[in-house]
Order: structure tokens, then C-alpha cells, then sequence
């Protein structure tokens, strides 16, 4: 089976509970938008998926081989723009900075695996997004 994600938007501007069933966050659009601003946006948790995910490969590979390691942390930007006919095209830019006792050659392997971290090599690959079905009640409720 595979990942699930139960959400209950609230009326006040576009405010989402979002629940996995064991973890929660909040979900909203920015105030530009005509939301609240009081959650992550869809494109900031987007981010935040490939973000984290490159991060803790990072820490992964290095506790894989051994190697001794501190702090890692991460700055990732996004930026989307709309083609004349409408479709999109998205850049994403990072920096990781990796603390502890690494050579320069570790440090450009846990680089190089972190861009090919497993979100990095999901959203890369064939997506087949399903219509959207509406009903009446759902299974199980936020």
C-alpha cells in the first residue's frame, strides 16, 4: 500500500490540516493569495520534501560508511515560471553544508548522493496523476 495523506481544509482562507494519521502539519497560502499565511504553501512543502530528503541522505550515507559528521544543513530555493502557453518550468537550487571530520572527496560523494536522493529521483521520474474522484464521505476522516 502506499503513502496516504487525509486533509481538511478550513473556510478560514485556504488553512489545511494535513495528517498522515501519526504526524500533522498546517497547511495555507500566503496572504498575496488571500490566505492566512499561518502554514506552509503547496509549493513550500513541495521544497520541503526534496529538501529534507537530501539532507537526510546525506546523514544516511555518511552513518552507512562510518564517517563522522555534525551539523547538515540545508538552504533550497524554488522558482516557477509560466511559458507563453501557460505551462510551467521549475528551477531548484541548493546549498547543503556539511560539518564534521570529512576529506573534500567524502564530502562531494555525500553531494552526489544527495542528488540522487530518492524524492530528487521520484519527481524526475513518470508521474500518473489520477483525476480527482468527489464524494460524500471519505474513509477515513482528518
Amino acid at each position: 500500500m502506499g503513502k496516504k495523506i487525509n486533509i481538511k481544509n478550513l473556510p478560514t482562507g485556504y488553512q489545511s490540516f494535513i495528517t498522515n494519521g501519526r504526524h500533522s502539519i498546517t497547511g495555507d497560502e500566503p496572504l498575496t493569495s488571500k490566505g492566512t499565511d499561518l502554514g506552509f504553501s503547496p509549493e513550500d512543502l513541495i521544497l520541503s520534501s526534496l529538501a529534507m530528503c537530501k539532507v537526510a541522505t546525506v546523514r544516511y550515507i555518511a552513518r552507512k560508511n562510518n564517517w563522522t559528521i555534525d551539523d547538515v544543513d540545508g538552504e533550497f530555493e524554488l522558482n516557477v515560471k509560466r511559458g507563453p502557453d501557460g505551462s510551467l518550468s521549475t528551477t531548484i537550487t541548493g546549498k547543503i553544508k556539511i560539518e564534521g571530520d570529512l576529506t573534500e572527496e567524502q564530502k562531494a560523494e555525500l553531494i552526489k548522493q544527495a542528488d540522487a536522493c530518492y524524492v530528487h529521483r521520484m519527481i524526475e521520474g513518470e508521474w500518473n496523476i489520477q483525476p480527482i474522484q468527489a464524494t460524500n464521505e471519505l474513509a477515513v476522516s482528518a
